[in-house]
């Protein structure tokens, strides 16, 4: 039922998740369902993951002065979030550039279509796969979106899913919750929580580095890129970290998103085909508190900076790793977005059958932002028993874990109900090296010593030296 949120309802879903609300922790959750237009509660898991990084935070300050902060969260606020880059607006919106590298068909490769079977699929031109895509499709390199429609029409759902398998790009099933529950890949990652926090090697206790914010002084290397993976980082710099944002020479991120994501971050450029430039990272990385990745599975590995060779390298790292279909599985390795969770899980499906039957994406990129608020949480909770216990740690979260978690905490708002109300009381402005004056959502998460903030506004990729602050 919607409903006021109370303080039980946010400490089940934060237990439901894998964290823990700590006797005694004060918080205040304002608002209550529905605020989005969705079966599923997006605002309650979207408050209980911000709330999860102010325990995270908590974890930190404690750590340092002895003293625990009070929480609040504004549930729309939080929900707003879930759309943060739609919520960017411009004094000048010309230095924000039109072109999305993804391309014309990327973009419309990127729907839910109809099959031969009756079924759905979702696909996905993600920055390089379109191509491949419609060679499957035997679309032509142009198609339009008829004869895209068209061609998946004529392919039925599980022989295209396979073949998208096979070539290793994006694309999946729309199943409902209870198929996923009972696929190889649902059944291997069912039971791990939303956010998973393993020690991983032996190390000593580590003070955390003096500052008077929870984070202050921990040096975070974010190579992670879009939205999940990035949120992580930015979160961490919401609390005071150092945050080194890694993008290769060749990277084409999504203007809005990079955007979004850079607030309180150092930008730089490593080419790791180029032998000084993976010195340059092993320097940072010997150096770092936090390694931040989103590669496919063992893709770093095969590079000499999986969790393992980082805890070798660097004894006492927290290695936080996303992807979309989870750690484990016959799918860990493949590669996904927020709409491939979201097909995959039952999430499509059930927003489909709440208007009309027709498979649909939920109306925020709730797994993206929620899977980079816990991967925070868990990098601020290892941190925190570092500086205990001692320890490297390797925190592991992914998009269709996140999705899993949402649909736990029930599917039965009325849509027709919500109310988001106007996110402009959310706004605060900063005026930005290239880009000019920005309004932006502030953090929404709130804390009686240390409120969340940014020290730096977002720059373009390149802009710094690939070096640790005052280095």
């Amino acid at each position: 039922m919607s409903g006021a949120m109370r303080r039980e309802d946010v400490a089940r879903a934060i237990g439901s998740a894998g964290g823990e609300l700590p006797d005694g922790t004060e918080i205040e959750v304002v608002g209550e369902e529905p605020v989005l237009a969705s079966p599923h509660r997006l605002a309650t898991a979207a408050a209980a993951a911000r709330v999860l990084t102010g325990v995270g935070a908590n974890e930190l300050w404690r750590t340092r002065t002895g003293r625990t902060q009070g929480l609040s969260v504004d549930a729309r606020h939080a929900a707003a979030a879930l759309l943060s880059f739609a919520h960017l607006r411009f004094d000048d919106p010309s230095v924000v550039p039109e072109h999305d590298p993804r391309g014309t068909t990327a973009r419309l490769l990127t729907q839910i279509f109809a099959t031969a079977d009756g079924r759905y699929i979702q696909l996905h031109g993600s920055f390089s796969d379109a191509p491949v895509v419609c060679d499957l499709l035997g679309t032509g390199a142009d198609p339009s979106f008829e004869d895209l429609t068209a061609a998946v029409a004529r392919r039925p759902s599980g022989e295209l899913e396979a073949a998208l398998v096979r070539a290793g790009v994006c694309g999946g099933v729309v199943r409902s919750r209870a198929e996923w529950a009972d696929h190889p890949q649902g059944r291997a990652i069912d039971g791990l929580p939303a956010v998973r926090i393993t020690q991983i090697g032996d190390a000593p206790p580590m003070s955390l580095p003096e500052g008077d914010r929870p984070a202050a002084g921990v040096r975070v290397l974010d190579l992670t890129q879009v939205l999940a993976g990035p949120t992580c980082a930015r979160t961490l710099a919401e609390h005071g970290a150092d945050v080194l944002h890694v993008t290769g020479p060749r990277a084409t991120g999504i203007p809005l998103f990079d955007i979004d994501t850079g607030f309180g971050k150092r930008q730089t450029t490593l080419d790791l085909d180029v032998a000084d430039d993976v010195q340059v990272l092993t320097d940072l990385a010997a150096g770092a508190d936090v390694f931040s990745q989103g590669y496919r599975t063992g893709a770093l590995d095969r590079r000499g900076f999986g969790a393992a060779d980082l805890a070798r390298l660097r004894p006492g790292i927290v290695y936080v790793s996303e992807n979309c279909y989870g750690p484990v599985g016959p799918w860990a390795g493949r590669p996904g977005w927020e709409q491939l969770a979201q097909a995959a899980t039952g999430m499509s499906e059930r927003e489909g059958r709440s208007a009309g039957g027709v498979p649909r994406l939920a109306p925020a990129a709730v797994n993206d932002y929620s899977t980079g608020w816990l991967a925070a949480y868990g990098a601020m909770v290892a941190l925190a028993r570092r500086a205990t216990v001692g320890g490297s740690w390797l925190v592991e979260c992914s998009l269709s874990q996140t999705a899993a978690w949402v649909q736990g905490l029930g599917d039965d708002n009325d849509a027709t109900t919500a109310q988001p109300g106007d996110p402009a009381d959310f706004l605060d402005r900063v005026d930005a090296p290239v880009f000019g004056g920005i309004r932006f959502l502030r953090p929404a998460l709130g804390m009686t010593e240390t409120d969340p903030r940014f020290e730096l506004p977002p720059a373009p990729p390149g802009a710094h030296e690939p070096c640790w602050s005052g280095a």
